[in-house]
């Protein structure tokens, strides 16, 4: 057999155990977070049908779809999800018995051709962690997800986040105020790139797509305001669509303010757009500040026709999606993350076959207490256990050794300050804890 380079698909990563005892910490965070507000986890397939995916999230993002080799051209064309909300759109259409308003959460890889920027956070292969509930159009919701979001990240004590609110309503009256109604997709899916370039090179997209240019620059008079709610709202009067968008947004705020969420963590942002087709109503998107380049932590917001393409009642729908790779990255570079090479708390030694039954019993008694224990499978030599529990950080190391095994007692070596103490079985449980 020749022998094969090993590598990773660009855009995928391996992660060792100290990446993966901070990712599982983070989703931990989000899953107990997540219920306490009364959600419940689901899980869809990777695979979807093709004609599942595409045409739900317009054609830049359809562009970045995985699609597999397997029967092209055939009803039966498959591609990995592009994300969480469109599978369980589906999913929820295929389920009319579900009891109204139906809370979900879903955390699981997915998958985009993008190009990968690491320190951004963005690679091809990912994972989202939604929260989405259906069958309501209360405003309540929306600001419950915000909440979501704000505890979450205050949680993980992530400092300087701000959370945009905008609606969809009032980008598309803003698309019909500025003389360019029929071409308010093509609008919102430009000015979504503002936090990532320059106005100078969004005009250059707006122009390529046709947008007239008294529009564009009519647009960039508006948005450059960074208007008020009620400068906005005074702007656009004549225009019944942002109005209805306004009064959403409005109401969403005088909810975070009554759910105690600080002012400080969010504001209205006629600039956000989030470039995907789907969404109707609420929008929100969760920055750092001071690490612009880091991009939004996440997303989402209200996509009320989504459930019914798929030929599902016409079902109101909310959702957010955090992201972990943005999150765990971010965390790194603010030097959030503490060095953790495992999850063991003691290491057991091995010293021979003259005490490996006394070993192997502390081993089972050190769990049955649920004390993550490892025990040295080798009778080697104390030095080479001593070092490999120092290099895996492992806090403790037991030795029962001759000694000890006719004393009926444990040396127990706190690692970090190399202190060690003589304790009986029943004393060590205690004294780890």
């Amino acid at each position: 057999m020749s022998k094969i380079k090993p590598r990773t698909f660009k855009g995928a990563r391996d992660f060792l155990p100290e990446d993966m005892l901070h990712r599982e910490r983070i989703l931990q965070v989000m899953r107990d977070i997540f219920k306490k507000y009364g959600f419940d986890p689901v899980e869809t397939p990777a695979i979807e049908y093709l004609d599942v995916l595409t045409g739900k999230y317009g054609e830049e993002a359809d562009r970045l779809i995985y699609r597999l080799n397997y029967k092209n051209g055939t009803k039966d064309e498959a591609a990995l999800h592009y994300d969480l909300t469109v599978p369980f759109s589906r999913m929820v259409a295929m389920h009319p018995e579900l009891n109204l308003p139906f809370r979900r959460y879903q955390m699981q890889p997915v998958w985009r051709a993008d190009r990968p920027q690491p320190h951004q956070g963005r690679f091809r292969e990912f994972y989202q962690c939604d929260v989405d509930c259906i069958g309501t159009d209360s405003m309540i919701v929306d600001a419950e997800l915000i909440a979501i979001t704000h505890e979450i990240l205050s949680v993980l004590k992530i400092p300087g986040f701000l959370i945009k609110i905008n609606n969809r309503k009032i980008l598309n009256g803003i698309s019909e105020y500025i003389g360019a109604g029929d071409q308010f997709s093509d609008i919102y899916t430009s000015i979504d790139k503002l936090d990532k370039v320059t106005w100078t090179e969004v005009e250059a997209e707006l122009k390529e797509k046709k947008v007239p240019s008294s529009a564009i620059e009519k647009l960039h008079s508006l948005i450059s305001k960074e208007l008020t709610l009620d400068a906005l709202k005074n702007e656009l009067k004549n225009i019944e669509i942002a109005q209805h968008g306004i009064k959403e947004v409005e109401e969403v705020i005088s909810y975070l303010k009554i759910l105690n969420v600080p002012e400080s963590h969010y504001k209205f942002d006629v600039s956000l757009a989030r470039g995907l087709d789907y969404y109707t109503g609420t929008i929100v998107e969760t920055k750092l500040p001071a690490y612009p380049h880091i991009g939004s932590l996440n997303g989402g917001g209200r996509y009320n026709g989504l459930i019914a393409s798929f030929g599902g009642k016409d079902t109101p729908a909310v959702g957010i999606s955090m992201g972990l790779d943005r999150i765990f990255t971010a965390m790194q570079q603010l030097n959030l993350i503490e060095e953790v090479k495992t999850a063991t708390k003691v290491l057991v030694g091995n010293f021979g076959k003259e005490t490996l039954e006394a070993s192997l019993k502390l081993v089972a008694y050190l769990r049955a207490n649920n004390i993550n224990t490892e025990f040295y499978p080798e009778d080697a030599k104390l030095k080479k256990q001593f070092s490999y529990c120092d290099k895996k950080n492992i806090p403790y190391m037991c030795i029962i050794g001759e000694s000890e095994l006719q004393e009926n007692k444990i040396s127990l070596k706190k690692m970090k300050d190399s202190t060690q103490v003589s304790l009986s079985l029943e004393d060590i449980a205690a004294a780890i804890l």
